[in-house]
């Protein structure tokens, strides 16, 4: 299949697995009509191999060297990618970060192997409404010195995360819409 019929299947499996249509809080505290549960994608095998097979050109292509991005959201996917970049000879490091810092432990915020200062990174998400959850995860390996190239996410609610994002200099590419989803409001 080419990339727009795999991005067509992934926009199919996204209406049918993962689109619920009731009334939902989100994570940004905002009220909302409908939930896209990115995760009934990405931890599927059809939805890891489609999302990693979507994204790991965009990283390749900026030559990104470690992905990452806020748990939970973020995990099934850069774990996908990382393995395909394997598949591809293009390695990559993958983190996750925390909401906070562990408490026990190693006590850290950013999971994963260290990132060394330099480090050109992708912040990945399943879905966006506000951009908070990104900001936060870019904000913190930029702390690193590591250089945020792009933030991708599977879904952009089209809330205001683009806005917000690119008013900090960073840029958001979503595989998808709010408007892609065809949803009746």
């Amino acid at each position: 299949m080419s990339l727009k019929e795999e991005k067509n299947s992934l926009l199919q499996l996204i209406k049918e697995k993962a689109l619920f249509c009731q009334p939902v809080k989100l994570s940004s505290s905002k009220k909302s009509s409908y939930y896209v549960d990115g995760r009934q994608i990405t931890l599927s095998a059809k939805g890891a191999y489609l999302v990693a097979k979507l994204i790991f050109p965009m990283i390749k292509d900026d030559n990104i060297q470690a992905i990452g991005g806020p748990t939970l959201g973020a995990d099934p996917i850069l774990g996908a990618v990382i393995c395909w970049s394997h598949l591809e000879n293009f390695p990559l490091e993958g983190f996750i970060v925390r909401k906070e810092p562990k408490k026990h432990g190693m006590q850290r915020y950013i999971e994963g192997p260290a990132l060394k200062k330099g480090t050109r990174v992708a912040i990945i998400d399943d879905v966006v409404t506000t951009g908070e959850s990104v900001l936060r995860s870019a904000r913190a390996v930029e702390e690193l010195g590591c250089r945020v190239v792009r933030i991708i996410c599977l879904v952009d609610r089209l809330e205001g995360a683009g806005e917000r994002l690119k008013k900090y200099g960073y840029k958001l590419t979503p595989l998808f819409t709010r408007n892609d989803l065809e949803l009746l409001e």
